[in-house]
């Protein structure tokens, strides 16, 4: 079972994020996607995410799914390490999405 460790970001923020960053409000679900993807990456350019960081889809333990930055993995294919970051890597993403907890694993989705 491939798992990440990262950071769950919500949907409604990366698109008010993108609204914020001057794009138009989307028009179906792929410009939805699109939009939140690319709220996340400048979130994560913002806060200097280690260009290795992923945005990948998971699976909370309730069997939500969300977009996570990810951080590592356990999956060899994904050349992404596979411990859980320092701090230092993950401090300023932390305070952006207000989280009070080092990036948690989660499930691929």
């Amino acid at each position: 079972m491939v798992k990440y460790c990262g950071y769950l970001v919500r949907n409604d923020l990366m698109l008010q994020r993108a609204l914020e960053l001057g794009l138009e409000p989307p028009e179906d679900a792929d410009d939805r996607t699109d939009m939140i993807l690319l709220a996340a990456r400048d979130l994560m350019g913002e806060t200097g995410v280690p260009r290795s960081a992923k945005l990948r889809h998971v699976k909370t333990s309730r069997g939500t799914r969300f977009w996570c930055i990810a951080f590592s993995s356990n999956d060899p294919h994904e050349r992404l390490p596979a411990t859980a970051p320092s701090e230092e890597n993950y401090k300023a993403l932390k305070e952006a999405l207000q989280k009070k907890f080092p990036p948690q694993w989660y499930r691929a989705s």
